[in-house]
Order: C-alpha cells, then sequence, then structure tokens
C-alpha cells in the first residue's frame, strides 16, 4: 500500500510542503479548515487580499516555490528606482534604497545616514548582541525614524521598542547581495498571483486538496499519529503513513500537549480602499502618520499597518478619513497617475489580530521540526533563522517535507502520473 502525507494546514508553510511531497512521488493530501487556501497570505471573497504581502529578492525559498508553481512572472517590481518614502512631519518626498550597495548614491541613501549610524546597522546584523532596536539605533533618530523603524515594523511587526535587534539582523544581513532588496508584490493579487496556481499545480501533482475541514485532536502510539480526528471523520492513519502539521502556533500548542510555542503576538491592520484607475502598481511608504506602506493597483489601494496594537480596536469609519487624507498626499507627493478625490472612496477594513509573533528581544522558542516519528511542524514561526514571514513558511515547508520524506518508503516510479491520471 503507498504510504500517504496528511498536510494539515494550507498557508504558505503547508502549500510548499505538499507540493514538495506530491512532486517527489508521494501521495499528499492537504487539509484545510478554513474554505480557502492561503492562511494569511490568502484572498478575500470579494477578490482583495487580506493584506500587502511584499517579497525580497533575498527571499529565495519564496521565489522558488513561486517559479515552482508558474507564478513568478505575475510578481512584479513597482519601484526599482527606490522606495517613494513621504514624511508627514516635514512634507519631505524622497526615494530610498533598500540595499547598502546603492548608497553610495547620496540621493538614495536613507535620511540620517552617517558613519556613526552605518557602523549603528553593521552592529545589528552581527549575531552577537540583542537589545531593542529603538535602544540600539538611540544615537541615529533621524535614520531610525525615517529607514530602520518602517522596515523593522515590516519585518518583525514589533514597535521599535520592543522589536530584538537579532532578528532584525538576520532581515540586515540577507540585504547585501546584488538584486536581495528588489521588492516584489503581486501584480493582480494573492489569489491570482499564489493561491490559485499553488492549487492547480498541487491538483496537477495528484494532491487531493480538502478545504473546510478542522483538525480537531490527533491520537498517537509509540510516537507516532495514528488517527487525525477531523471535524466530521477520523482518519485512521496505515503504519507508514505520515503528517506534516502546518499551523498557526496557538492551534498546534492545542494538539501537541507540551510543545512550547510563541505565546504573544502582534496583530496587523489592512484598509482596502475602492478606487480604481489606470496606471503601473505602485508602493509608496509614509512616515509619521497611520499608513505605513500605501500599494496601488489599478483594481484599489491597499494600506498595511503593522504592529497595529491601538489602531486594530478601531472602526474603518474611524480609520478610512485618516488614512485616505494620507493617501492624497503622498499622491500629490510622488504624481501617482489618475483622480485622487478627496472624499474617501468605500472602505473595507481586514485585522489580522495575531498575524505574527511578538519578535521581542530573548530567545524565542524553538519548534522542533520532528514532534514525532511520523509528524513534522511547519510554519513561519517554526523557522529560527528569520522572523514570522512568507519567506520563513516556505523555509520550513521545504524542511518539514524534506524531514518526512526520509521516513517514507521510496515511491513507485511513474506513482505521481498515474496520480494525475486517475485524480
Amino acid at each position: 500500500m503507498t504510504a500517504r502525507v496528511h498536510v494539515v494546514g494550507a498557508g504558505v508553510a503547508g502549500l510548499v510542503a505538499a507540493l514538495a511531497l506530491a512532486r517527489g512521488g508521494h501521495a499528499v493530501t492537504l487539509h484545510e479548515a478554513a474554505p480557502v487556501a492561503g492562511g494569511r497570505c490568502r484572498a478575500l471573497p470579494d477578490g482583495t487580499d487580506n493584506g500587502t504581502h511584499a517579497l525580497m529578492g533575498a527571499n529565495h525559498a519564496a521565489l522558488r516555490f513561486l517559479d515552482a508553481i508558474g507564478a513568478r512572472g505575475g510578481w512584479v517590481e513597482p519601484e526599482p528606482e527606490g522606495l517613494p518614502m513621504l514624511d508627514l512631519a516635514d512634507g519631505s518626498a524622497r526615494r530610498i534604497a533598500a540595499a547598502p550597495m546603492a548608497w553610495r548614491d547620496p540621493a538614495l541613501r536613507p535620511p540620517g545616514m552617517s558613519a556613526g549610524g552605518l557602523f549603528a546597522l553593521l552592529g545589528m546584523a552581527l549575531p552577537f548582541t540583542d537589545r531593542p532596536v529603538g535602544v540600539a539605533l538611540a544615537k541615529h533618530p533621524a535614520l531610525l525614524r525615517g529607514f530602520v523603524e518602517p522596515l523593522t515594523v515590516a519585518a518583525l511587526n514589533t514597535p521599535v521598542a520592543e522589536a530584538s535587534s537579532a532578528r532584525l539582523g538576520q532581515v540586515l544581513r540577507r540585504l547585501g547581495s546584488a538584486g536581495a532588496a528588489r521588492l516584489l508584490v503581486a501584480r493582480e493579487g494573492l489569489g491570482p498571483d499564489l493561491v490559485a496556481p499553488a492549487l492547480a499545480a498541487l491538483r496537477d501533482a495528484g494532491a487531493t486538496i480538502d478545504l473546510g475541514t478542522r483538525l480537531r485532536a490527533l491520537t498517537s502510539a509509540d510516537q507516532r499519529i495514528t488517527a487525525l480526528h477531523m471535524a466530521e471523520e477520523t482518519i485512521t492513519l496505515d503504519p507508514a503513513d505520515a503528517v506534516v502539521l502546518a499551523l498557526p502556533p496557538w492551534e498546534a500548542a492545542k494538539l501537541i500537549p507540551g510543545l512550547r510555542v510563541p505565546e504573544r503576538h502582534a496583530p496587523i491592520l489592512n484598509l482596502h480602499f475602492a478606487r480604481r484607475g489606470a496606471g503601473p502598481v505602485r508602493f509608496v511608504g509614509i512616515v509619521g502618520g497611520l499608513t505605513q506602506w500605501v500599494l496601488v493597483r489599478p483594481t484599489g489601494v491597499s494600506v498595511t499597518v503593522s504592529a497595529a496594537d491601538a489602531e486594530s480596536e478601531d472602526s474603518a469609519e474611524a480609520l478610512a478619513p485618516r488614512a485616505w487624507a494620507e493617501i492624497l498626499r503622498a499622491a500629490a507627493a510622488f504624481a501617482l497617475p489618475g483622480d485622487w478625490p478627496e472624499p474617501p472612496p468605500p472602505c473595507r477594513a481586514v485585522k489580522e489580530r495575531r498575524a505574527t509573533p511578538r519578535h521581542a528581544v530573548g530567545i524565542a522558542p524553538v519548534a522542533p521540526r520532528m514532534v514525532m516519528r511520523n509528524m513534522a511542524l511547519a510554519g513561519d514561526w517554526t523557522w529560527p533563522g528569520l522572523p514570522a514571514t512568507i519567506e520563513a513558511a516556505a523555509r520550513s515547508g521545504e524542511a518539514a517535507a524534506k524531514a518526512i520524506a526520509t521516513r517514507l518508503p521510496r515511491p513507485v516510479a511513474g506513482a505521481a502520473s498515474l496520480r494525475r491520471v486517475n485524480a
């Protein structure tokens, strides 16, 4: 009998693990509690994204996955000449390069950059100390405000007063190589440019996809998972079967007694404005206001507010006029094409209250890759080398698939092709 791998959770980590195993010739079933795949990188029923998700050129695992599902062409670089950044305090508008090598051009240097500031950044990039980012850059307030704080909040989803300089250093170390700092966003959205092609690739590889079914409990014996108790049925595992658990930390902790997981999380607020207009995809940063990053597509305008502890408690009706007024200033500062009416268009708020763990100073719990002889963990929170990002999720999915594959019987040659024919 052919061994089957049950991948539980269809976020990025689960999708990556499932595809790697299915293309490796293994029988795979992907289970997801929600009616749609994607996890925190999902498309909403109206076609918009749950949030603005960007990749960098340094995100090699995430880009490998896009290549694997044939979706790389849907991700575009909206600001190849440097990130447009507007400071609301003084109205200054400039382009900033994320890559240190580009700072040789004074026009692309972050505000407040000096020899001392550069050494402070280098100090964070070295894995020797850990302290709050705000403390590490306290002597360089302009650099902190205009560059390091936006980067920290975006990458770590944690305010600089508590964010770990060691975790930020993991990000900084990856921005030095050529092309590493290229910013990429989905041209049409996460649905057509990530989730749909991922599901199509899985089906083509012979995987079974089971959406809308929640895992309620696990049964184990002799350090092996023997049964999955789903919402409507119990799946008994054969001795050769295996499981990849690709769930958020709080869900994994419910299922695995004694598992150490991050306990503190930070929210992300997303505002989606129904403004349509012609023009290319644009991506603009704003400092000193409610909005942090603005993604402009022909189909709408999306705002991301990370580390949104206070803002996530407010209503869309209260937030929309504030955000739209700031967007109008950015549109004027950078001559964004199209009509920008003064009254805010219809706005939808999406709040991810536990978007990521809080990446504070200190040693975070390190999840084991294999928690049972036939069960591996995946998820952005399980990858210790990066904060909880798409890249961390993709790397964890690759690692979980590799770990499980070593425990499975060698697949029969041509098995994947036969499953595609019979699907």
